[in-house]
């Protein structure tokens, strides 16, 4: 088993079994091959349990209401933290399916999951679900892996090493004017209309799962998707990479980039997109998103 990467002490992670520290910084990708190998094998290992449960029939209860879980959630979570567990026994693991470790707050290096995100789509036989697994270091994600195993898409992403679909580079969309964005919204969000009053001229596309749909901003079927409403760590740390190493840019409503494994795993909002309409959305949230 391979050594896993350590973080320096500005934030880069490299791998200290096979490189130097120029070699690294000089190529990314290559640095963090490893983390991204078990974030890519667990992605995979996991769907094929959620492809096992997809439009079956399993057990279904609420750990709140309105959030349900599934069997099927438990299994995935399993499986993945299996393989995590096997190749980097000593990294915390943050779940939504699991209580968070006490000991997370001290740690530089932690594994952030959703099992499935977008249960409600799942159990519904819709394929607008994802595994959504990042690696966070030091509070910003380096190695992240989306993966929709109904439509065989898989998003992977490295601090500084791009964005990839299936294996081919992805990048974030271009579009500079509002009239002919896509934007990503949810089911919830279009029914309370949280902020697409403020945007009339935009073309409205519905994915109800926020990881899926960061990972579409990523390739640039999107071309952005604004949440006004809270996400936990688990639903947008992997999106976040993907999105940030495709070209785009990720924040809160005023700007400002998420942290990860914090304190409060809680993110108010958040506003992804590429680079050149980002500035316009942010400035038309400036009304609305202190009201949150």
């Amino acid at each position: 088993m391979l050594a896993p990467p350590t973080c320096s002490r500005i934030g880069r992670c490299y791998g200290v079994w096979l490189m130097s520290l120029d070699t690294a910084m000089t190529t990314p990708r290559f640095g963090l091959e490893s983390d991204l190998a078990v974030a890519l094998d667990a992605a995979r290992a996991g769907g094929i349990v959620a492809k096992s449960f997809f439009r079956g029939d399993f057990e279904v209860r609420e750990k709140k209401p309105g959030d349900p879980v599934s069997d099927a959630d438990i299994a995935v979570n399993q499986e993945i933290i299996s393989v995590i567990r096997t190749s980097r026994p000593q990294d915390i693991i943050i779940s939504e399916e699991l209580p968070l470790p006490p000991q997370r707050i001290n740690a530089r290096r932690a594994w952030i999951i959703d099992p499935i995100d977008g249960t409600k789509s799942f159990i519904d036989g819709i394929a607008e679900f994802a595994i959504s697994i990042a690696l966070v270091c030091d509070q910003e994600p380096i190695a992240a892996a989306v993966y929709n195993p109904i439509t065989d898409e898989l998003f992977d992403a490295v601090k500084g090493g791009g964005t990839r679909l299936n294996g081919e580079n992805a990048t974030t969309s271009e579009t500079a004017a509002l009239p002919a964005v896509v934007l990503g919204t949810s089911k919830t969000e279009l029914r309370q209309q949280l902020w697409s009053h403020l945007f009339p001229e935009v073309t409205l596309k519905q994915v109800d799962a926020i990881a899926y749909k960061l990972a579409l901003v990523a390739t640039g079927e999107l071309d952005a998707v604004i949440a006004l409403r809270p996400k936990s760590d688990w639903d947008i740390a992997a999106g976040d990479l993907l999105v940030r190493e495709a070209g785009g840019l990720m924040t809160d409503a005023g700007g400002t980039p998420h942290r990860y494994n914090d304190e409060d795993i809680l993110h108010p909002n958040l506003v992804a997109s590429g680079t050149l309409i980002h500035p316009t959305l942010l400035e038309r949230l400036k009304p609305d998103h202190k009201r949150i």
